[in-house]
């Protein structure tokens, strides 16, 4: 196997003039591609904002139901707590969670 070196004769090596244009050709690139990234970015947002809203518009209707249903339960439930706690006292100390439930004698 044979290896090959290319070397640049003097007649063939880049110039200035070249150089500068391969700079301003790579800007140029940069620009466009950053241009067409924003412009895509901002059709994207454009998308979601729109979607987000027609969603939201759409399901209205369901989170009313959602909120009305919640009230219902929570006013049972705080029903239920008040029934099936009425009349009962509890004496002693609560220690990390857990009742300790003191018992008098009867006897006194």
């Amino acid at each position: 196997m044979q290896n090959k070196y290319i070397s640049y004769s003097s007649s063939n090596r880049p110039g200035l003039l070249q150089k500068a244009g391969a700079v301003v050709a790579t800007v140029a690139v940069v620009g466009v591609a950053l241009m067409f990234s924003a412009v895509l970015l901002a059709g994207l947002l454009v998308v979601v904002v729109f979607g987000g809203t027609y969603l939201w518009w759409k399901t209205r209707e369901v989170r009313k139901v959602m909120k009305a249903q919640m009230r219902e339960f929570q006013a049972r439930s705080a029903t239920v707590e008040r029934e099936a706690f009425k009349g009962e006292t509890f004496e002693g100390e609560v220690i990390e969670g857990e009742v300790i439930r003191v018992e008098k004698s009867r006897d006194k």
